[in-house]
């Protein structure tokens, strides 16, 4: 792409690139990776110092990958880009782009933010609370796993603390999963529990007695996203399903996650248009798409019973899989 066509600025660097990382781009003589451009602004979002590099170096054009989304999420893989890989930012930049992310997706929990600014989640609680950013309508927060769990998780460790005690086999995701809670909290809860401690941290189980939160607020009654239960009903639509799907940041923001979406918008259509393709098969081909048809799905029953058994167990990773 013509690098006079591209847009800069918006940069979490608050200091603006440095001219020594640019020099020893030039001086690698290596081929650059692709810079990431937001297609509907064409701003850059990652790859500045290289953008940079290459016009020092006389270049015309440049190799670029676009992203599609709003403007707030082209700033999250900008800071997200830039704490994994290149000049890293500063921390000064990091909170200052967590202060941005908590205002622009005050949705997602702590972790969920420390995790694309590369800071620490305790840290990103006090900018939270200096900022009072809450979730709209006191609902819960967006974890890392793409969940919506309660923003008080007090009476939830509390149920988390029962499990433990009543099954110590359970393991982490079994625990998070029954508790509404995520597995680093359940890991908080199980080790405290070893010091013979309290599962609240010193201050939340102080405000818990009297129905408050670690500030001394009202604690809020919010529950997790709804799922669907056997009996209550027809579930939704798989394209309602995936569309939601395409909103959760957790598979948004990496390539698997982006990949992963791709192939369930392709399988969601309507039954019509399943229709409109099975007619278009040509009789001579019959044989073969069926043939194919059936691996795919073979394929898919298999992903969804390692996905489910990963769910059940945390220590069942690809070492353990057929």
């Amino acid at each position: 792409m013509e690098i006079s066509s591209l847009s800069v600025g918006g940069s979490p660097r608050l200091a603006g690139e440095s001219l020594e990382h640019v020099e020893t781009l030039i001086a690698s003589e290596t081929e650059l990776p692709p810079i990431i451009v937001h297609r509907p602004t064409m701003r850059v979002i990652d790859g500045m110092h290289r953008l940079l590099a290459m016009k020092r170096l006389g270049h015309r054009k440049i190799a670029v990958r676009f992203f599609e989304g709003s403007e707030d999420e082209a700033f999250v893989l900008a800071v997200k880009s830039n704490i994994a890989h290149g000049l890293p930012l500063s921390l000064a930049d990091r909170k200052h782009a967590a202060a941005r992310v908590v205002a622009s997706h005050p949705e997602w929990s702590d972790r969920m933010i420390a995790s694309v600014t590369g800071i620490s989640a305790k840290t990103v609680a006090e900018i939270r609370k200096s900022a009072n950013a809450e979730p709209p309508d006191g609902g819960g927060r967006i974890g890392k796993d793409g969940r919506v769990r309660a923003a008080d998780v007090t009476e939830r460790r509390r149920v988390a603390q029962e499990l433990i005690i009543k099954d110590p086999g359970l393991s982490l995701r079994q625990v998070a999963r029954a508790a509404g809670i995520s597995p680093e909290t359940v890991r908080d809860v199980r080790k405290r529990l070893r010091r013979g401690e309290d599962p609240l941290p010193q201050g939340r189980a102080k405000g818990a007695a009297g129905g408050q939160d670690a500030d001394g607020r009202p604690a809020r009654r919010t529950g997790i996203a709804e799922q669907p239960t056997p009996g209550s009903g027809s579930p939704p639509p798989p394209a309602v399903v995936v569309e939601r799907l395409k909103a959760d940041p957790a598979l948004r923001f990496n390539e698997n996650g982006r990949d992963l979406l791709r192939l369930l918008n392709i399988h969601a259509l309507r039954t019509e248009d399943w229709s409109k393709i099975i007619d278009s098969v040509p009789p001579h081909c019959i044989e073969i798409v069926a043939h194919l048809a059936r691996d795919c799905s073979k394929k898919w029953l298999e992903f969804a019973s390692l996905v489910e058994r990963n769910a059940m167990d945390p220590d069942f990773g690809p070492a353990g899989r057929p």
